[in-house]
């Protein structure tokens, strides 16, 4: 983007929800755009599912709601979200798309969602910021609130 023209700032709060690990699950984001005061929020689920893979997809679909390549500050409390995306993921790319296990190459868990994030990162100046879950973090609260929901309209 040009000087002009700069991305615009957002903030992306997520957080996914399971009922088992696996079993009903849902996802659910918060999006927030300082410089106009506007929020808007999504989520959804699945009826098999894990807790990892709800994280992916708050952050997925977060970013898919988006309409122009932004700054984003990813607010999360999954600490698997946030150093799979900044650290693990450079790594697994370089190596193929696997990861190390013991001595043994095995597939990246999750794969699709990962590469799904990667492009989308591609995408955006994304930075993450981890925050500790259910601690009275508002919008971490509100997302738990709505995955939460999600959850239970597979159950």
């Amino acid at each position: 983007m040009t000087e002009s023209n700069p991305r615009p700032f957002v903030q992306l709060f997520t957080d996914g929800a399971c009922s088992g690990n696996p079993g009903p699950g849902g996802w659910a984001y918060v999006l927030r755009h300082p410089a106009s005061n506007t929020e808007k929020e999504g989520s959804g689920g699945d009826r098999e599912t894990t807790n990892n893979q709800m994280e992916l997809m708050a952050v997925i679909s977060g970013l898919l709601a988006l309409t122009r390549p932004s700054e984003v500050e990813v607010v999360t409390d999954s600490v698997y979200v946030a150093k799979g995306s900044q650290e693990w993921m450079p790594n697994w790319k370089r190596n193929g798309w696997r990861r190390k296990e013991g001595k043994s190459w095995k597939p990246v868990k999750n794969l699709e969602l990962w590469q799904q994030i990667d492009e989308l990162l591609s995408k955006h100046q994304v930075r993450f910021t981890v925050v500790k879950g259910h601690s009275g973090h508002p919008e971490n609260e509100r997302c738990d609130e709505l995955a939460v929901a999600a959850t239970k309209a597979f159950q």
